[in-house]
């Protein structure tokens, strides 16, 4: 794989999901995390970690958590890979 060019760690905010419907609240969580992304990273190239998909999914479609901690790494060819972070 290329080199890093730039490592961040967000804390992306999830409240937006609240205004879908409750069974939507985990596949829309994964819209707004990707979006955020898009709009910091500069990338379109995103790849969402399975370790953030869980944390997502963990109480099931309606109770994600209003918050996350997510660890993006961007590489020389665009890409953008994102984890979740340790706390």
């Amino acid at each position: 794989m290329a080199d890093i060019l730039k490592e961040q760690i967000y804390v992306i905010p999830l409240r937006d999901v609240k205004t879908a419907p409750r069974w939507k609240r985990s596949p829309k969580a994964i819209k707004v995390i990707r979006a955020f992304l898009v709009r910091h990273m500069k990338s379109e190239d995103i790849k969402i970690d399975a370790s953030i998909n869980e944390k997502i999914w963990e109480r099931g479609s309606e109770k994600p958590p209003r918050k996350i901690r997510v660890r993006a790494m961007k590489f020389e060819d665009g890409q953008v890979q994102a984890e979740l972070a340790e706390e």
